[in-house]
């Protein structure tokens, strides 16, 4: 069982399948990055205070999440961290290469990770920090010279992801044991790697050895990075790779409606506060998924595009206190505010 805050219950196992589950509760979708995800989350913390195993070094795996914008990286890992119950901070690659003091940035960002984790040091260290927009960091000449403002962010986040002290005014935290999940759009990225030799000279005995090869050839290669613009020492440090698939008009539709807290969900609860029942029909969901995959944000728009279909209904319910239910039966249509 979960407990009441939507986070799995204290002193439950987290098996990969265990994670993968709760990710299904508040993640639609993305099947095949979960799977890679919940592995390389219960591996991490499984790492942890076991540095080494049986005379055998354990080295942290972090993670570079690939996929368009909207696709529900950022979400994915939230989610992780609520799951581990660690603190979690994000930061934007963009911002730090347009800034002049790279390691200022660093310092304020693990700052950010100490309050989150409410000053205690020892559990700051095991958090979970999200840099999104990496991909920004790719050489500004076609591959061929890596641009100086990238490659000095690659150097400068390298050596905190490897594990390194960052002094925060009287107080050191050590990143060593910090999760670090790098993501990006990574556009032409597949151009790359379609151009790369792919392993089809293997000879494979049956339907499953394919299978293998087929998921093999697929996985995005350190060599397709490189060529992208990443530095071979920084993308050495993501050996854990996730592909997110672009969202379909369906999976738009579920995304609104399935969730623990879909966008449908709280709207129902702000409205059953004023004890008015919501009814949207699953016509107006399909609308405005076909909207929002027009405006090719992934589900980004969704929220913005929902917001205004229910302003109205807002604005008017609290004065109509004889309102108790409303129905929306088409997005291009008024709202029906019924009576008791």
């Amino acid at each position: 069982m979960d407990s009441p805050n939507g986070q799995p219950a204290a002193g439950k196992k987290l098996t990969p399948s265990a994670i993968a589950n709760f990710l299904d509760q508040y993640v639609v979708g993305q099947d095949e990055a979960k799977k890679t995800l919940s592995v390389a989350l219960y591996s991490h913390y499984r790492r942890l205070g076991k540095q080494r195993l049986n005379d055998v070094e354990l080295v942290k795996s972090n993670i570079l999440l690939i996929g368009p914008t909207g696709t529900g990286k950022t979400l994915l890992c939230e989610t992780l961290s609520r799951i581990a119950r660690v603190p979690f901070v994000t930061a934007n690659a963009t911002s730090l290469a347009q800034s002049k003091y790279v390691n200022e940035e660093i310092e304020a960002l693990m700052q950010r990770l100490l309050e989150k984790a409410d000053g205690d040091i020892a559990t700051a260290q095991r958090g979970i920090v999200f840099i999104d927009e990496i991909d920004k960091l790719k050489s500004t000449e076609g591959g061929e010279q890596r641009g100086t403002s990238g490659e000095r962010v690659q150097h400068a986040l390298l050596k905190i992801m490897e594990g390194a002290p960052v002094r925060l005014g009287t107080q050191t935290i050590d990143t060593t044991n910090i999760l670090f999940i790098c993501a990006g759009a990574f556009v032409g990225l597949d151009s790359i790697a379609a151009a790369n030799h792919s392993f089809g000279f293997i000879s494979v005995g049956d339907k499953n050895d394919q299978k293998i090869l087929d998921r093999l050839n697929k996985r995005v290669k350190p060599t397709d990075l490189f060529k992208f613009g990443l530095i071979p020492e920084f993308a050495g440090r993501l050996p854990v790779i996730a592909n997110l698939q672009n969202l379909s008009k369906d999976l738009l539709v579920r995304i609104m409606v399935e969730p623990r807290n879909s966008i449908y969900n709280q709207f129902r609860e702000i409205l059953k506060d004023e004890g008015v029942e919501l009814v949207i029909e699953q016509q107006v969901f399909e609308q405005i998924a076909e909207m929002a995959f027009e405006y090719k944000v992934g589900a980004r728009s969704l929220r913005g595009i929902f917001e205004e279909m229910l302003l109205p209904v807002l604005y008017q319910v609290p004065d109509r206190v004889e309102t108790r239910k409303v129905v929306i039966r088409s997005l291009f249509e008024e709202a029906s505010l019924l009576g008791g």
